[in-house]
């Protein structure tokens, strides 16, 4: 297994997303990894402006961690791999739980698992 030192955490501000970045927190911290969190603004979750949800993680990130902040629009899982691609991270995502609550795992992760080039780790 290769060495982390990146993690993308792509956040939107539901449970999920903030249990994916206290984990990525926590590996960060192991590994010496820096985090780079993206928010896809959709018509999903265009009422959660990205800076409520980044301060929240800022309020929680140690200060030892180095951050960054991506805000993207478009395609959720593309903008996610290439986001990923461009900062040459690993993915730590969060399974959805839209409208088919029972599915073993969220649309967006589940094409991010498919599509991405870069190991994806999905939080539960």
């Amino acid at each position: 297994m290769s060495k982390i030192n990146k993690i993308l955490v792509p956040v939107d501000g539901s449970d999920n997303a903030c249990k994916a970045v206290d984990q990525a927190i926590s590996l960060a911290e192991k590994a010496g990894a820096s985090l780079e969190f993206v928010y896809v603004s959709s018509h999903i979750n265009e009422h959660i402006p990205s800076d409520i949800i980044f301060d929240r993680i800022w309020e929680k990130l140690p200060k030892d961690i180095t951050a960054t902040k991506h805000v993207e629009t478009g395609s959720r899982p593309k903008a996610i791999i290439r986001v990923a691609q461009e900062t040459n991270s690993d993915i730590m995502g969060s399974r959805g739980l839209g409208i088919f609550k029972g599915a073993l795992i969220g649309s967006v992760s589940q094409k991010v698992i498919e599509d991405s080039p870069v190991p994806v780790m999905v939080v539960k």
